[in-house]
């Protein structure tokens, strides 16, 4: 296992296992490499790394796809894994049980060190030159409402008594060289430090960074309690502290390895206009909001940039590998907590975050004894949600363990052989719901509130396989596979 403390060093790894495609004629600046981007997910390549992008200066890149799916059939969340520190062949529910452990160790806090030893400081550009019109931002989709400054870099804020820090990844987009104008969602952390920042009648510093060490965008993309720093809990990950620097012009440190980074200030009320955008559903999006404006007023950057991007749409990207592992890794931590017998959790990622699946030991009975599996699947529902996390998640299906929850074939066969068509589930009414999920109407979109259900698909008596490794002597399976 390596921990990579720079993105640089990761896509060097990346590209010794064969994951990195080299894109090395001139793309435009506008929507070619999000398209080879979003195809790169959708058949499974390696990650492209863009070396001229029309339109901005000579050694400026884009680099996309970081966290997709490994074009490795092998090790499939192998850029998930090595983000975090793990070994490439890392199953999904080893990173999950690892994302979870961590929540439960002392944070490592970070280290500040000198801007001489700060890579992210080797330029430093002010006034009119602080402009995002130097760098390639492209569009993500056809349909969205501008450049989206934002969709893999960290978005660094702290409230007005700077009692805690977060790092966070929220959607961005680019009005100027001098504007963007970011999605302030009240329930996430960003909006409740937002809030009391407008309580102060005070614009809020911030500090968007672009290309940190990898596990920093993951961890920015995943829930962890509120009050918790993300830097001491990627430090508890990567063993050691993350370095980093005091921002030129603001009160905030940033980390220290990254390629860019942005400074100024939000204002205070929604004052622009933000979208569409096409999330992480599927599809591309339709209409705007009011949002708070983030100005532009330093920027610093290391000597020929790599800028990250995300393009989220049908799976697989981001939103399906590492967000759904860190959703999956808040509801186990949860779920433990309540000390109930739990396997693993997993989101399968062809599921675009709208499926839970709670997977079960075989003998939960025993650990459970007059517990029926219609009252463990209210519990775990009662338990799950009350999490913020899980105002994503409209479905949990609560599974036994005799089946692999990360192959998508198996998923389907256990779901379509043992989910009741009328029975068996707990419904959940007026819950919080949000826009992002794309299975409510209107009008529970417009009241915040709609249903959410637990499928109890547990089985009474546990079926032998029709299959190979079940349905035969164990002999003549091994003959079979000694004469293949």
């Amino acid at each position: 296992m390596k921990y990579y403390d720079d993105l640089r060093s990761y896509i060097d790894a990346l590209d010794d296992m064969g994951d990195i495609m080299h894109v090395t004629r001139e793309v435009d600046g506008d929507f070619e490499p999000s398209a080879i981007t979003r195809r790169s997910y959708e058949i499974q390549s390696p990650a492209p790394l863009f070396h001229k992008v029309a339109g901005t200066e000579p050694g400026f890149r884009l680099f996309g796809a970081p966290a997709g799916l490994s074009s490795r059939a092998d090790m499939p969340y192998a850029r998930v894994a090595m983000s975090l520190g793990l070994a490439p062949g890392s199953s999904g529910p080893a990173i999950v049980e690892a994302l979870s452990a961590a929540r439960l160790q002392p944070g490592i806090p970070p280290v500040r060190v000198d801007s001489a030893a700060a890579p992210c400081q080797q330029n430093i550009l002010r006034g009119d030159d602080a402009t995002l019109d130097r760098f390639p931002i492209p569009f993500a989709h056809d349909k969205d409402g501008g450049r989206y400054a934002n969709t893999w870099g960290t978005l660094i804020v702290k409230p007005p008594d700077g009692k805690w820090v977060n790092w966070s990844i929220a959607r961005v987009m680019k009005v100027d060289g001098k504007r963007m104008v970011g999605l302030i969602v009240p329930s996430q952390h960003i909006g409740q430090i937002w809030a009391e920042w407008v309580k102060t009648g005070e614009p809020m510093p911030y500090a968007l960074v672009q290309g940190p060490a990898p596990a920093i965008s993951c961890v920015s993309g995943i829930p962890i309690p509120a009050h918790a720093d993300e830097a001491d809990y990627i430090g508890t990950l990567a063993g050691a502290p993350v370095s980093v620097v005091r921002a030129v012009s603001i009160s905030l440190d940033v980390p220290a390895t990254a390629e860019i980074v942005i400074e100024g200030h939000v204002s205070i009320t929604r004052d622009c206009q933000e979208g569409p955008y096409g999330e992480y559903g599927g599809y591309l999006g339709e209409g705007s909001s009011a949002q708070p404006t983030f100005h532009v007023e330093t920027i610093t950057h290391r000597d020929d940039p790599i800028w990250p991007m995300s393009v989220t749409g049908r799976p697989t990207d981001e939103s399906h590998t590492l967000w759904a592992m860190g959703l999956a890794a808040d509801a186990l931590t949860y779920l433990r907590e309540a000390n109930l017998p739990v396997t693993t959790t997993w989101i399968p990622e062809d599921s675009t975050v709208h499926w839970l699946l709670v997977v079960v030991p075989q003998n939960w009975r025993e650990l459970l004894p007059g517990v029926s599996s219609e009252e463990l699947s209210q519990r775990i529902g009662e338990v799950l949600f009350k999490t913020d996390a899980m105002v994503f998640i409209p479905k949990v299906y609560v599974v036994d363990d005799d089946f692999d929850p990360t192959n998508l074939r198996e998923v389907v066969w256990v779901l379509s052989t043992r989910v009741h068509p009328v029975g068996r589930r707990v419904v959940f009414d007026n819950q919080r719901v949000i826009r992002l999920p794309q299975c409510y109407d209107e009008a529970e979109y417009v009241a915040g509130l709609g249903a959410k259900v637990v499928f109890d698909t547990l089985q009474s008596k546990r079926h032998l396989h029709a299959s190979f490794a079940q349905g035969y002597p164990e002999e003549i399976r091994q003959r079979v596979l000694d004469n293949w």
